[in-house]
């Protein structure tokens, strides 16, 4: 199988790679939605998604469209000639192989819609290929399109394109080299994420804003009431260690939702002005602060706290597993592990 024009596909074997074997015993490939029956062969797209709703009628839009997708990928724009890769997670390896027939109809397998495949005698071991390549074959979806260069490292890493001497110095580089990559990943899945959670919040009333700011001081040790400011004008947070606000420090809390325009030294003053009878404040903004406005904090008589959009996520983070139920429904979050 040397490289060409035609295209190269992921198709899981069921959930975990549970049909692994039905696959290469059978040479097939093969996905499920049997409810749909057996698909013609020159349908359209909208055709496809109008009998998958006939099918599963109590999908959600989103799921209905994506398998939609995957379905008419399989049927439509799979080709003879092109290339498949098939996951055995039990074994950690990946079986390369080459489509040899149209779509087919047959109920004599678990999953009804097959293509025929012809598969390489020996698999790829994942151990060996890099982290680039393993991220990018790491999608949960049925069916994805793979690169030509994640093809051709499956395809140079395969036993029946090395010697024993090229894998084992093979293995020795990646063990090496995984280290820095997989850290790379790290990094960026962080900072991805970042950017998701600010969109979220970007996203917030006014109101749930202050509730987030509020719940997240709570979580810090400080006990908050929101001071009501009009009906135009929002609300303050004030916080201390003490549910009656006799202990210091007393905190005064300003939330400044916004999307565009930075928070002014004008503000910033007429915040401090306000302090009375606070001896620490706490300015928040989704904006954040002009420069003027960070230099009046720094050479205010009190201490003054600017927390811009950055700062407030990182807070977030620090701090989710101390916050109460209804913060974190404002930004409901699930914690991914990560390798050390």
């Amino acid at each position: 199988m040397e490289e060409d024009s035609n295209r190269i596909w992921m198709v899981r074997a069921g959930s975990g790679g549970y049909l692994i074997e039905e696959f290469l015993q059978n040479n097939i490939i093969a996905i499920g939605w049997n409810d749909m029956g057996d698909i013609p062969r020159s349908i359209s797209y909208g055709e496809m998604r109008d009998l998958y709703v006939e099918n599963y009628p109590d999908h959600t839009d989103g799921r209905t469209n994506q398998s939609t997708g995957q379905i008419y990928r399989f049927v439509v724009e799979f080709q003879i000639g092109d290339k498949v890769v098939t996951y055995d997670s039990g074994g950690r390896n990946y079986y390369l192989g080459e489509i040899i027939s149209e779509y087919e109809y047959d109920e004599k397998y678990e999953f009804y819609q097959t293509r025929r495949v012809k598969w390489m005698k020996e698999p790829t071991s994942r151990d060996v290929l890099s982290t680039d390549s393993k991220n990018r074959l790491g999608s949960v979806l049925t069916i994805f399109e793979i690169s030509q260069d994640v093809w051709n490292e499956l395809l140079i890493h395969n036993p029946a394109k090395m010697s024993d001497e090229q894998i084992i110095l093979e293995e020795k580089k990646e063990k090496e080299e995984e280290p820095n990559e997989l850290e790379e990943i790290r990094e960026d899945v962080e900072s991805k994420s970042a950017e998701f959670i600010k969109d979220i919040i970007a996203n917030l009333s006014w109101q749930d804003t202050e509730k987030l700011v509020a719940g997240i001081l709570r979580a810090i040790g400080y006990k908050t009431r929101m001071t009501s400011k009009g009906s135009d004008l929002g609300s303050d947070i004030s916080a201390s260690p003490d549910e009656l606000g006799l202990e210091e420090p007393r905190v005064k809390v300003e939330v400044k939702k916004r999307t565009k325009d930075k928070v002014t030294s004008q503000e910033i003053r007429s915040f401090i002005g306000g302090l009375r009878d606070f001896n620490k404040g706490i300015y928040v903004t989704t904006s954040g602060f002009s420069r003027d406005a960070r230099y009046d904090a720094e050479r205010a008589t009190f201490p003054i706290t600017l927390i811009d959009l950055d700062w407030l996520v990182e807070l977030l983070l620090n701090n989710y597993e101390k916050l109460d139920i209804e913060t974190k429904s404002l930004v409901p979050l699930k914690k991914i592990y990560w390798p050390l």
